[in-house]
């Protein structure tokens, strides 16, 4: 398990196994002392496992444009393609606001190690009879509601 909440999860069973010890040798204080570890446990699992999650918060991530698609391509199959060159953290695929059919471009998400091996392993190349634009993507102009 190396999801926060994993590591939380063992945190807590760990020090309630302790608590339980604890009760049985210390015998009449048994409540109070069981009741000072779940409190302890309370606010020192939540931060263990934290710390791991900010680790992965800090991983680098890029979005890459990717152009010419096929129509038909959905996006397990686009995430599949990518995954063979790194992590993938989403795919989003455009469609018509109108018709709701595909547009032929979409972005993906990846880690930052891993994006510029995918753009140079996957533009230019045939994906189900089309060949794949791949590209940094360009970050879209804020809107501006100034009406000079």
């Amino acid at each position: 398990m190396k999801s926060p909440q994993g590591l939380t999860f063992i945190v807590a069973i760990v020090l309630a196994v302790v608590a339980y010890f604890l009760s049985a040798i210390v015998g009449d204080t048994a409540p109070m002392v069981t009741a000072a570890f779940v409190l302890v446990a309370a606010f020192i699992a939540p931060l263990i496992g934290s710390s791991s999650s900010e680790e992965t918060e800090t991983d680098e991530v890029k979005t890459l444009y990717v152009g010419n698609l096929p129509y038909r391509a959905n996006e397990s199959s686009v995430r599949e393609l990518f995954s063979e060159h790194g992590q993938v953290h989403s795919v989003r695929l455009m469609k018509d606001k109108h018709t709701g059919k595909r547009r032929g471009f979409g972005f993906v998400e990846m880690s930052a190690d891993d994006a510029d091996n995918a753009v140079s392993s996957l533009n230019d190349t045939e994906f189900q009879q089309r060949t794949l634009k791949v590209r940094e993507a360009k970050d879209r102009p804020e809107k501006s509601n100034d009406e000079d």
